[in-house]
């Protein structure tokens, strides 16, 4: 059985949690959203590693699903469900805040990533830290569609990781990116690992090494 708990909160209007949540030991710890990709749910096995991580280093982790996968239980997202999904994310934020005056980091894989970045930068302040997970900087093959537009307004530091053959953006696109972003940031290449981040190869210690760089990235 896993070491976690369903997580349910409405108390927002519009804008429901639903997740797992991964509850760390000790008074008031450090708190991370963890959300997942467009053709995902916070089942991911991806998520769940680094949840469980993570917690055992003494994070609570809640891990939920983004509002247009609570609407329905497959598909991509629907067209115009970014301003929604961001405000699911910033209500999983506040339901953290509630559960620890520790501080609070935010992150997702791809899609997920993309719109927790997007509501940072819209909020500066909402959160600590962002940990983005394979950033989809364009779509594949497709470079002259970048999804930077925020990038220039986003005041809160972010740790981006990305396997070196990801498709959605080359390690030399990634830092080119991040040279628009104001605040401190940092990028994490895998080797040999695609869009999805996690193979059979590094599974046992992706989420490992993650979390350490997280955990340097985030001192003081």
């Amino acid at each position: 059985m896993e070491d976690c708990e369903q997580f349910k909160d409405g108390s927002v209007k519009d804008a429901s949690v639903r997740g797992f949540l991964h509850r760390a030991s000790g008074a008031d710890p450090d708190c991370l959203v963890l959300t997942h990709g467009a053709g995902a749910n916070c089942q991911a096995p991806l998520l769940k590693a680094l949840a469980e991580a993570f917690c055992a280093a003494g994070v609570t982790v809640l891990r939920c699903d983004l509002p247009f996968r609570q609407a329905r239980p497959h598909g991509p997202p629907m067209r115009g469900s970014a301003e929604k999904d961001q405000e699911g994310l910033r209500a999983a934020v506040a339901a953290m805040r509630r559960e620890s005056a520790g501080r609070i980091f935010l992150g997702g894989h791809s899609y997920g990533g993309r719109q927790a970045s997007m509501l940072a930068a819209a909020a500066p302040g909402l959160v600590e830290r962002l940990l983005l997970l394979s950033y989809p900087l364009h779509p594949p093959k497709r470079p002259e569609q970048m999804r930077t537009k925020h990038f220039s307004s986003l005041q809160t530091a972010a740790l981006f990781a990305s396997g070196e053959r990801d498709g959605f953006g080359s390690d030399a696109e990634l830092e080119a990116a991040l040279n628009l972003i104001p605040a401190e940031t940092e990028l994490l290449m895998v080797p040999g690992a695609g869009h999805e981040l996690m193979t059979a190869r590094n599974r046992a210690e992706l989420p490992g090494r993650v979390l350490e760089a997280f955990q340097e990235f985030s001192k003081g």
